[in-house]
């Protein structure tokens, strides 16, 4: 089978290797497409530096990872003999550690989730990663009510586009913060209000939140601070990148704050989520009631996927960028 090798850090290599045979608890999946993500891009580069240094991370002077692509949507090709759930032939769909650039993955069993019926392989390759980031940040940490007033900062992008359709469907009053290009992209997704950035400061609009999920992270805790209610929340997703520190600096820098403060600080850690399954199967409904749908800024081939990579890390993508194979 093809794959996108990661050789070294910053080098990804087209190889033929051997496809792989599933374990005893493993479904082998074809799979049909695949996503780009940030996820991807900090353990192609083995940035920030800071992280190889953290035990279980990226590695010191090599990956640890041999291969990218944490989203995959595609059917099975063969299953273990303890698995139970699926059979050959059926569409799926999973949030996994790597595998997803290449033509074949094993994915446990317990990750695996039935793809959305009203999806395409490419869309359903869209919502992994992003959609279950956003669905933690909205629901676990962010622990939304009905009623409450949430405010995205970061709107557009994959988590972002995401969030704010879960608040939208979990019964908040939504405001999405974004740059121009991207005001009516915001509203049509369920955003009752939207604020341009280059031409407004949130931290300083005057109004009270009880949720703020960060995935922008270009505003610190202290100035969030200014728009969350007394006893809201502030979620941390993401944060400014950076060779060295960022964004883990940004993200640590905010949780040493929450001691000091009447508002409560959470990170969203969906690597190392247990519930990356259930997580799909409630996006999965919520796609099928037509409540979210993934937003898709293009779609390249396979054999373009460096230059998926290229286009994600120019910035300011509207919600996803997929890869079909």
């Amino acid at each position: 089978m093809k794959a996108f090798a990661l050789v070294a850090y910053d080098r990804l290599q087209l190889a033929d290797i051997p496809t792989p045979v599933p374990a005893d608890d493993e479904v082998l999946v074809r799979v049909r497409a695949t996503s780009i993500n940030p996820y991807d891009t900090h353990i192609l580069h083995g940035e920030p530096f800071i992280a190889r240094l953290m035990p279980g991370s990226l590695g010191l002077r090599t990956p640890k990872l041999a291969s990218l692509g944490c989203d995959v949507a595609g059917q099975v090709s063969a299953i273990g003999t303890d698995v139970r759930q699926f059979r050959p032939g059926d569409d799926v769909f999973a949030l996994i550690e790597q595998g997803g650039f290449g033509e074949y993955v094993s994915v446990p069993e317990r990750l695996l989730a039935p793809k959305p019926k009203n999806l395409s392989y490419e869309q359903a390759a869209a919502v992994p990663m992003a959609g279950v980031t956003a669905l933690l940040g909205v629901c676990e940490m962010g622990r939304l009510q009905p009623g409450q007033k949430v405010l995205v900062n970061g709107a557009a992008g994959g988590v972002g586009t995401f969030a704010v359709q879960l608040a939208r469907a979990f019964g908040a009053t939504v405001t999405g913060v974004c740059g121009t290009r991207n005001v009516d992209l915001v509203r049509s997704i369920g955003a009752e209000t939207v604020i341009d950035y280059t031409r407004q400061d949130f931290t300083r609009s005057g109004q009270r939140y009880d949720l703020l999920i960060d995935v922008a992270g270009n505003r610190s805790a202290v100035e969030c601070r200014r728009v969350l209610a007394p006893k809201g929340t502030l979620v941390l997703i993401g944060g400014p990148a950076g060779r060295w520190f960022q964004p883990v600096s940004h993200m640590f820098g905010a949780l040493a704050l929450a001691p000091l403060m009447s508002q409560r600080i959470a990170l969203t850690d969906t690597v190392r989520s247990p519930a990356k399954r259930q997580s799909l199967v409630t996006l999965t409904n919520l796609i099928e009631e037509g409540k979210v749908t993934p937003v898709i800024d293009r779609q390249f081939q396979f054999e373009e996927l460096p230059a998926a990579i290229g286009y994600q890390e120019k910035g300011h993508v509207s919600g996803k960028v997929v890869v079909a194979l």
